[in-house]
């Protein structure tokens, strides 16, 4: 998003069915029993490797409230080159990035035996509609330029 640009659309206004549709993917996702900090890390990179400035600003504090160091923030965006994620951390975000990618490699066998050795069908199931609900809260903020830090607003908190 350009720095001088404003929202084209506040969808959550113009049609909230469609926003609590999606808040309801959220509540199923947070009462899955996936780890919080490894579900923010996967938002945090599939919201990057969308450019959606929006969610990363959101989930990289959703992180540091967490506690996550911000060593770890930051090197989300190059996750395979660090010593920073263990072995299952590292398998979903390499299967996040297999999976908003889905044209570049259409999740080939290898990543799918890597995911599927740190996690059980039902988490992966699971992590997967993470992945799905991120990507379509991208491919709304993006386009129709939300504000980074609007979240707040969203949330009541005060700015």
């Amino acid at each position: 998003m350009r720095p001088d640009a404003s929202p084209r659309i506040e969808f959550r206004k113009v049609a909230p069915q469609a926003f609590e549709a999606v808040r309801g993917l959220e509540k199923y996702i947070h009462s899955a029993g996936l780890e919080e900090r490894l579900v923010e890390l996967v938002k945090l990179r599939a919201s990057q490797l969308n450019g959606c400035a929006f969610c990363v600003d959101m989930h990289a504090r959703r992180l540091r409230e967490l506690g996550e160091p911000n060593e770890r923030i930051d090197a989300v965006a190059a996750w395979s080159e660090g010593p920073f994620f263990d072995e299952r951390e590292r398998a979903a975000l390499e299967w996040t990035e297999s999976v908003t990618l889905l044209s570049r490699d259409h999740v080939p066998d290898p990543v799918f035996e890597r995911v599927r050795g740190r996690f059980g069908e039902a988490e992966l199931v699971h992590l997967t509609m993470v992945i799905a609900t991120i990507n379509v809260w991208n491919r709304l903020a993006v386009p129709f330029r939300t504000v980074p830090e609007g979240y707040r607003r969203v949330r009541g908190e005060a700015e």
